[in-house]
């Protein structure tokens, strides 16, 4: 550790702006928070963009106060002076015999360079610091990683690298497919990837300095110390953004943002929330399946983004999943399901259960057919006339027979759809609803919305086309190589993945999938103080006119139910 930077403060050890030079030359630079006496001790690393400097509470002020006014016992049992958003609060882990590492990653924070997220030059720094941190007299050997989402994303990177003092890690929300969960839905491209780069990223860009925010810890800049011109900024960073507006397909532009799942064979805790529709739960499922590892667990939960890491339900599975692989004590993990289940039920109830197996050997795929005549899922298709919608306008939606018994819906969700178009292509938003018997739609608390349906999915039309040897029935794997154009009029045949879910429904209610041409919108108020409009998606927009120009997708979309045109709904059904 750099002593003339390292403090004792509230029980730990704290060294501050810690330099680990990369194989390039360059250094990056970390807040190391370890145990006052002095030994080796397990790490806990995350390294990433959004300054190790700023706090939770500041950056974050509405996800913070939301979090500890629903879950007090976040904000007690510490000072809460090094909360950082997405990463281990160290006063709650410090006195258990870890050591804390976290990392500006190039170009962000304290560390200088170009920034470039998730590309395999920060990918290769990753590696690099796990390794200096496995050697560090302070250091037992093993090194963890464990954060959410960014922190989450990027483990899957640098464990297919297979840095050789990686030994465990744990991915909280954490997407694991760049095209497909991060930068394009079914091809239609995802406003999140701008407004987190411009709102979040670029606010704590290195180089800031005297312009960015300022540590409430150490009162230096958190973005410093240089202060650059906006022309050095600009060409010290690579906008992710712009640069998928121009890239509609797959190509290295996703794939170099891509781990190699097979690669991955560290033992890892994949956790996902049920209401991350637009982001994380898919990438933890796909994760869990696709992964080398042996050993490998899967956990899904609901509530809010930050609500499952920082809670004591949260952090006392950490505990257990790391006092296991990093410290070698008895925490009862061997005895932990292989999937690890809080069942949803409405009113934000969740009931604990373990399983065996994702999805769930048990599961009854049931076939809800749409029916044009009365607007209906039921159990038998019957053909009917073609139904158009404006893809402007509200859509159309299907509705189930109230349920005659409570009906648990848990895992992948798909549809089938013969759609055509009065333009060359079309975007298909599809969302999976429960009504309750007064015809109201029940919504759920998500992890980046209030008031989310209980399952979405997209495709763009021209996208269709599948990859036989992935494509499962209930999962739905597009290629997204090449553009399919539409020939107006002419009816396509359209595989939807619509994201896992779970849900018990209770009976009285009805399911209803809703197809439309824009993003789903439940007319909700603007809430005070955040980041952006809670309608239903959060964050997760898909209205850049640069790739959904009004002349192609602000047309009339058909569907169609002729002989042969069989159009479902295929739910995980779990028997009682």
């Amino acid at each position: 550790m750099d002593t003339d930077r390292t403090v004792l403060r509230d029980g730990m050890r704290i060294s501050f702006d810690v330099p680990i030079e990369m194989d390039d030359g360059l250094v990056l630079y970390a807040d190391v928070f370890a145990p006052v006496d002095e030994g080796r001790y397990p790490v806990l690393m995350t390294m990433g963009p959004y300054a190790k400097g700023l706090a939770f509470q500041e950056g974050w002020k509405f996800n913070w106060d939301k979090l500890v006014r629903d879950f007090p016992e976040v904000a007690e049992g510490t000072s809460n002076a090094y909360a950082n958003w997405e990463t281990v609060d160290p006063e709650k882990w410090v006195p258990d015999g870890y050591v804390c590492v976290r990392v500006d990653s190039r170009g962000a924070g304290r560390s200088a360079g170009v920034l470039d997220p998730w590309s395999p030059r920060e990918t290769r720094d990753y590696y690099e610091c796990i390794e200096w941190a496995g050697v560090q007299p302070w250091s037992n050997g093993k090194v963890g990683l464990s954060g959410i989402s960014y922190y989450a994303m990027n483990q899957w990177h640098v464990a297919a690298l297979q840095p050789p003092h990686l030994t465990a890690m744990l991915v909280q929300e954490g997407a694991a497919d760049f095209y497909r969960e991060f930068c394009r839905h079914g091809g239609i491209l995802s406003r999140f990837l701008g407004g987190w780069f411009q709102g979040l990223i670029k606010q704590v860009q290195h180089g800031l300095g005297d312009n960015g925010p300022v540590s409430r810890v150490t009162g230096e800049p958190v973005a410093g110390p240089e202060t650059l011109t906006p022309e050095e900024l600009a060409r010290n960073r690579v906008d992710p953004y712009e640069t998928a507006v121009e890239h509609p397909l797959l190509d290295s532009f996703s794939t170099d943002r891509t781990a190699d799942l097979s690669k991955v064979v560290t033992p890892f805790l994949s956790c996902g929330n049920w209401g991350g529709q637009g982001l994380h739960p898919r990438g933890n499922i796909e994760g869990y399946l696709g992964a080398a590892s042996t050993q490998k667990w899967l956990e899904m939960h609901g509530d809010t983004h930050s609500s499952g890491f920082y809670t004591d339900y949260g952090v006392a599975l950490q505990k257990r999943f790391f006092g296991h692989f990093l410290q070698g004590a008895d925490t009862g993990w061997e005895k932990q399901p292989p999937v690890a289940l809080r069942v949803r039920h409405p009113g934000e109830v969740f009931v604990d259960r373990g399983e065996q197996e994702w999805p769930l050997a048990r599961t009854r795929w049931t076939k809800f057919f749409l029916n044009a005549a009365d607007r209906t899922l039921g159990v038998d298709f019957t053909p009917g006339d073609a139904v158009s919608y404006p893809t402007t306008g509200d859509g159309v939606t299907f509705l189930s027979a109230p349920l005659a018994e409570q009906t648990e819906i848990t895992g992948p969700v798909a549809a089938k759809l013969f759609l055509s178009s009065d333009t060359t292509d079309a975007d298909v938003f599809a969302c999976l609803q429960v009504f309750d018997p007064d015809g109201n739609e029940i919504t759920f608390q998500g992890s980046n919305d209030p008031r989310t349906p209980i399952g979405l999915g997209w495709l763009r039309a021209s996208h269709r086309k599948l990859d036989p040897r992935r494509s499962l029935p209930y999962r739905p794997w597009h290629t997204h190589d090449e553009i399919q154009p539409l020939t107006p009029g002419e009816p396509v045949e359209l595989d939807i993945e619509i994201w896992p879910t779970c849900l018990v429904i209770p009976p009285g209610c009805r399911i209803g999938l809703l197809i439309r041409g824009r993003d789903y919108d439940n007319g909700a108020e603007a809430t005070p103080g955040a980041r952006y409009p809670l309608r239903g998606i959060g964050p997760f927009r898909h209205d850049d006119e640069r790739d959904r120009p009004a002349d192609v997708f602000g047309g009339t979309n058909v569907l169609h139910f002729a002989d042969g045109q069989e159009s479902y709904l295929l739910l995980p059904v779990i028997p009682g």
